[in-house]
């Protein structure tokens, strides 16, 4: 059974008098462990897969199973505690608070958690480690480079263990060396860790990291491959 099933599944909404439909009757699985990269023009319905998928959104029809959990039947409550042990999201633009310091960005998730301030410490401390940036955990994002407040947020997605990573176009905002060790900080996750890592990306050589590539045109599947992803020691 495939950690992500998606079957029959379909997201609308209302804009103005018009109903947009950016996924329509779409079918997908996901294995636990893979690095998949969603490709497509922009409004085929990418990003809509991945909030669907990281329980932001809910699902006009069809089903979405992940994990065994049914997420179309969850209320927007259980969604939310479901999301905040499952899923960690990594923004293009960071979305870091400004006036908290890398530290404190990193924790906000486990203060949804029942930890005591040493457990939450421990876990922050090690998500800072694993991303390179000990150092800089009382500096504030105006401190540091895009590529450290990327890190940053992968950091904060990975800080309270999740089973699932999706990333939204982690390296859109970044120069090339930065966006080069933000993939490869992404497949030591996905490689060492083992994380199952769903991005969208328009960036050619950001899928080569991938171990498969998914279209998407107009909210259908048009090509699904896999790949053979680039070797984590070439990676960095």
């Amino acid at each position: 059974m495939a950690l992500i099933e998606a079957r029959d599944l379909t997201h609308s909404y209302h804009k103005g008098d018009m109903v947009i439909t950016p996924l329509e009757g779409f079918d997908l699985d996901v294995e636990s462990g893979e690095f998949m990269a969603l490709m497509g023009p922009s409004g085929s319905g990418k990003t809509t897969l991945l909030n669907l998928i990281a329980g932001i959104d809910r699902p006009t029809s069809g089903s979405l199973r992940i994990d065994g959990h049914e997420l179309t039947r969850m209320s927007r409550g259980q969604l939310a505690a479901w999301r905040s042990r499952y899923v960690g999201y990594v923004f293009q633009l960071y979305n870091l608070v400004p006036t908290l310091t890398a530290y404190e960005n990193v924790e906000l998730p486990l203060l949804l958690h029942p930890l005591t301030r040493r457990e939450r410490h421990h876990k922050v401390a090690l998500a800072l480690e694993l991303v390179a940036l000990a150092d800089r955990a009382n500096h504030f994002p105006r401190q540091l480079s895009g590529g450290q407040e990327q890190r940053v947020a992968i950091a904060r997605a990975i800080v309270a263990d999740p089973h699932i990573i999706v990333a939204d176009e982690p390296t859109g905002d970044l120069d090339a060396p930065s966006a080069q060790a933000i993939m490869a900080l992404l497949t030591r996750l996905n490689q060492e860790l083992h994380k199952t890592l769903v991005m969208v990306t328009h960036d050619a050589h950001c899928s080569e990291y991938a171990r498969r590539v998914v279209h998407l045109d107009k909210g259908k599947l048009v090509e699904g491959r896999p790949r053979v992803a680039r070797p984590l020691e070439t990676a960095s």
